[in-house]
């Protein structure tokens, strides 16, 4: 039963999740922390920035682990084949229709429709994160972190995988003081 749940918590962000690996990050933080429980928001963050540091797409880094996590390898697999399941299928079936209509001016706006929900998503999801640092790491702590990844970001342009690493390390050294 285990599988299913795996399964499921996969697959259905992967199929409302349109636009890739950060648009369903937040469902499937709603599948993995509120609905099964498998992890608290404060794990579901620290497993986001290790998948955000390594290589590759997000989705499936945290489908895989997450899977592993509660079902082994045979769950790993599920959880992985769940994640890009949906968007195989739909490739499938819709390439032609899509491949029919791609000039058409109603196709090129249901981009620009959706963005706005991601970003709410998205925005949501990391003021939740915010709130979970600030009860567990301190408010100065959290603010100082903040600032300061938004300074290496934006101003300095450094890739977010060395801000990420960055930050794990200050983590790790404010958590031995």
């Amino acid at each position: 039963m285990i599988y299913w749940s795996i399964f499921l918590a996969f697959f259905i962000p992967g199929i409302l999740g349109y636009g890739g690996g950060p648009a369903s990050i937040p469902l499937v933080e709603k599948e993995v922390v509120d609905r099964y429980g498998w992890m608290t928001t404060q794990e579901f963050g620290e497993v986001l920035a290790i998948g955000n540091a390594l290589p590759g797409p997000i989705a499936t880094k945290m489908a895989g682990y997450i899977g592993y996590m509660e079902g082994g390898v045979l769950g790993s697999a599920v959880a992985l084949f769940a994640t890009i399941a949906p968007s195989l299928l739909l490739m499938l079936v819709l390439m032609v229709t899509l491949l029919k209509y791609k000039d058409s001016p109603q196709v090129k706006n249901i981009t620009k429709l959706i963005r706005p929900v991601i970003a709410v998503l998205l925005g949501a999801m990391t003021v939740q994160f915010f709130i979970t640092s600030t009860e567990s790491s301190g408010a100065v702590q959290t603010i100082i972190l903040t600032i300061i990844s938004f300074w290496m970001l934006e101003v300095k342009k450094v890739h977010p995988a060395f801000v990420i690493l960055l930050a794990i390390v200050y983590g790790g050294v404010a958590g031995l003081i």
